[in-house]
């Protein structure tokens, strides 16, 4: 079947991947502009036009899909259906309606709707997620299933261990759409949860959380965004990696300290134990080097 594929991100990437080796190869890339990435700040090419100009795949990168330039770019290439993960743009009418648009979406939909679901997942301890593959409407997420596949979460899953395995499950799934064109089924709206973009206060380790909370939110924002203490005086100190420890209670919530040559911050109901950090302006380190080189 000939295909446009619409991504953008890592998640993006391995998806594109698994698509371009099947029989379903797309044409056409579309994806977004050029910006400026990581700590210096310097304009990068996005992940996934990376990889389709690796795979010898044209890329378009408009600065909106919707623009009539984009739009007859993608009819130039006469796709039979268009492929979307992890776009990150508004896709609107008349391109929403002059094709078969399926999205590939890492979650069991309608939970975890929106632009963070495999964080939101790990967040709220949730055992099980999945991958849904969805026909794109104007509402955000809503449009009828196709096909789903589960996933568990395992109890030391981070982002970073859970997200390539969406990845890997959701390449396949959306390979059998293609091949199979399975009929789709409304959601149910009533049962639907949605999983915001990450912000800054989400990243906050709490001291009125138990340390099952808390360490849940390190794993979720775990190798890519980062948990974060604050302290006085200083700027937040960035949690990499953390243990529950809830036979810890001699720490005040909300305090760091020393204990054994373990670094502690203190919660409701026991300690998170700070296996992992990253000071200001510093590199990642373990608990043990930031402690020989910084005063609490």
């Amino acid at each position: 079947m000939r295909t446009v594929f619409l991504g953008t991100s890592e998640f993006a990437v391995a998806v594109l991947q698994r698509l371009a080796a099947s029989p379903h190869r797309p044409a056409l890339v579309v994806t977004r502009p050029d910006r400026p990435r990581g700590r210096g700040r310097r304009v990068a090419p996005p992940p996934a036009a990376v990889a389709a100009r690796e795979l010898g795949i044209e890329v378009l990168q408009p600065r909106s899909v919707n623009d009539d330039d984009a739009r007859a770019a993608i009819a130039a290439v006469r796709p039979e259906a268009i492929c979307v993960c992890a776009f990150g743009g508004l896709i609107r009418d008349p391109l929403l309606s002059d094709y078969r648009m399926l999205n590939l979406h890492p979650s069991l939909l309608p939970r975890w709707r929106g632009a963070a679901p495999v964080e939101r997942a790990i967040m709220a301890g949730d055992v099980e997620t999945g991958v849904s593959i969805m026909r794109v409407v104007e509402a955000l997420d809503a449009g009828p299933v196709c096909a789903q596949r589960p996933e568990p979460v395992h109890p030391h899953d981070t982002y970073g261990t859970l997200a390539p395995r969406l990845q890997h499950i959701g390449g396949e799934l959306l390979v059998e759409v293609l091949d199979d064109d399975p009929p789709c089924l409304d959601q149910d709206d009533a049962r639907a949860t949605y999983a915001e973009k990450i912000g800054p206060d989400d990243r906050i380790l709490h001291p009125d959380r138990t340390p099952a909370e808390n360490e849940r939110v390190v794993r979720a924002l775990r190798p890519h965004i980062g948990a974060r203490i604050p302290r006085a005086g200083h700027e937040p100190l960035r949690v990499c990696a953390a243990l529950i420890r809830a036979d810890v209670d001699d720490v005040a919530p909300g305090a760091l300290a020393a204990r054994d040559g373990e670094l502690v911050y203190g919660c409701a109901e026991g300690a998170l134990e700070l296996l992992e950090v990253q000071p200001p302006g510093g590199r990642r380190m373990e608990a043990a080097a930031f402690l020989r080189g910084h005063a609490l």
